[in-house]
């Protein structure tokens, strides 16, 4: 855990920010994987930890952005649990070590939002994206459990986004631990590529553990996958097989709950063929011009168009694409390669904040999320500021029932070869991930660079 007075300072910003009415930041809860007492591993929500730390269930804290008091609520644990679980400190002690100056247990909880309710004061929570929390809402603030979406508090949200958005630097040094971690993943996973004879599930199992060896679980299930084409490819069950390219999306979490969000593409076997290097390259161009181009100030959405301005000329060199490739990207014909957007953003969530709805995380009243295919699935589009933390994540796909349904709406014929393109169906896809930190003046590349070159790859395969 950070020091007790960021947790403070933490809570002062966010009641004042909200100005007036009680805050509610619910924790969660276990959740059983097939009999009550055989659960899911437990992770707590992101905003509760942000403000209250602690990754354990059935927890929720308030903040009286009147008066600034604080509080924190659970039950504290009986004989019959301390068998189970071992001695656990009390609810009391846990809100002193951060710095939280009221507790009590979850029948307290239940009579201050009584007594607000009464007092017709206003109550801000976060809309729920755990049925437990919303029928525990429905309960507490007396809301049909149809309608607790409907009262979320858009203020809570936006005021949330903007202090989680700019990462302190002891949260960027928890992010560039978990990006250690997940170096140690993929360059485990380009040596074991090198084998023929392995099968993906044995490379993400070995993945997965590294992660929970380095203190904490993977931030998303692991998406590893011959078959790249598929965007979050989470089958496991294929052999590798020569000519193939693996695609390997894989972070972890540390114990305080921050990310790493990594995307590597290597060909099994170890040796990229002439087709993959040629297509390779042109996805680590446009990785490597957003790099450059990203800093304070530039929208996000215009680097994303940089990008793939950039794998469209390169695609153009092989004879996949013709015609003005910027006309091209205006017109909407990049997103048949590229039909994601260039990334999101990052920090105690893998896709951070975006439980809460991520237009508010990603855009805002200047900057407005396109409908054109592709890049409407741009995630975070909105101006950077220093302590953003963003992913880079340019790629290209084959997907053969995406080419075949353009081609059959005779779409983009300006710009895109229909008949050299038949020959890449069975070629898969490649993706290139990154973790960038916008800093004061420019940007950088979060953790030991993890091998990325055609000559890096395959030296590290041999």
């Amino acid at each position: 855990m950070f020091s007790k007075s960021t947790y403070v300072n933490r809570r002062k910003q966010l009641a004042n920010d909200i100005k007036d009415g009680l805050i509610l930041i619910l924790g969660n809860s276990d959740s059983p994987f097939n009999y009550t007492a055989n659960i899911y591993t437990f992770r707590q929500d992101s905003s509760f930890r942000y403000f209250f730390e602690y990754n354990l269930q059935d927890l929720a804290g308030v903040i009286d952005a009147n008066t600034g008091e604080d509080y924190l609520f659970g039950d504290d644990v009986e004989i019959d649990d301390i068998i189970w679980t071992g001695p656990v400190a009390s609810v009391r002690d846990r809100a002193d070590l951060i710095g939280v100056k009221n507790s009590g247990n979850r029948k307290d909880l239940a009579n201050l939002l009584e007594q607000a309710i009464l007092q017709e004061r206003k109550i801000h929570f976060l809309p729920p994206y755990r049925a437990d929390n919303r029928n525990l809402l429905s309960s507490l603030l007396h809301i049909k459990k149809d309608h607790v979406e409907k009262f979320a508090s858009l203020e809570l949200r936006k005021a949330i986004v903007k202090q989680r958005s700019i990462k302190s630097l002891e949260e960027i040094a928890e992010i560039e631990k978990a990006i250690e971690t997940a170096y140690k993943m993929h360059t485990t996973m380009m040596r074991m590529a090198k084998n023929l004879n392995t099968y993906e599930y044995e490379i993400a199992g070995i993945m997965e553990g590294i992660a929970l060896s380095g203190g904490g679980p993977v931030s998303f299930p692991i998406i590893l996958t011959t078959h790249g084409e598929i965007l979050h490819g989470h089958d496991h069950s294929l052999k590798l097989n020569e000519g193939r390219m693996l695609v390997s999306d894989a972070g972890c979490e540390t114990p305080s709950g921050y990310c790493s969000d990594i995307t590597r593409s290597v060909p099994c076997g170890g040796k990229f063929n002439e087709r993959q290097k040629a297509v390779y390259e042109a996805v680590l161009n446009a990785n490597l011009i957003a790099q450059k181009s990203i800093k304070p100030g530039i929208e996000y959405k215009e680097i994303h168009l940089k990008a793939v301005k950039e794998l469209g000329e390169g695609l153009k060199a092989i004879g996949l694409m013709k015609g003005d490739i910027e006309e091209a990207v205006k017109e909407g014909a990049m997103g048949l390669f590229m039909p994601h957007g260039l990334g999101h953003m990052m920090g105690m969530d893998v896709h951070d904040m975006e439980n809460f709805d991520e237009t508010i995380v990603g855009y805002d009243e200047k900057t407005s999320r396109s409908n054109q295919f592709g890049l409407r699935s741009l995630r975070f589009g909105r101006k950077l500021e220093p302590g953003h933390v963003i992913t880079n994540e340019p790629g290209c796909y084959f997907i053969p029932a995406l080419i075949d349904k353009f081609k059959a709406e005779k779409k983009f014929l300006s710009f895109v070869n229909y008949k050299e393109l038949e020959s890449y169906k069975d070629f898969g896809g490649i993706r290139i991930e990154d973790d960038i930190l916008v800093t004061e003046k420019s940007s950088r590349v979060l953790g030991t660079p993890i091998p990325k070159t055609v000559k890096e790859i395959e030296e590290i395969m041999s």
